[in-house]
């Protein structure tokens, strides 16, 4: 999960919410707008919306050739 910069300057930080027992229960995002007092720390990684998508899509085309190769490893390994 990426900090998405937002046009209107809100950053869009992902939170995990976990159990007392360290349980993963749920990923999402909380919005926070400049001013807020963790803002400036999580600015410098923020992405624009525009950046993430391009990210996501390359990722995605990208991943072809790594999944086709991870299929075959399997493939070989199998019992």
């Amino acid at each position: 999960m990426n900090v998405i910069r937002l046009a209107d300057g809100t950053l869009r930080v992902p939170q995990s919410l976990t159990s007392d027992d360290g349980r993963l229960i749920g990923n999402a995002y909380v919005d926070l707008s400049p001013g807020d007092p963790e803002y400036d720390r999580w600015l410098p990684e923020a992405l624009t919306e525009e950046e993430w998508h391009e990210r996501r899509r390359r990722w995605q085309e990208e991943n072809d050739d790594l999944e086709r190769e991870f299929l075959a490893f399997k493939a070989e390994h199998e019992g």
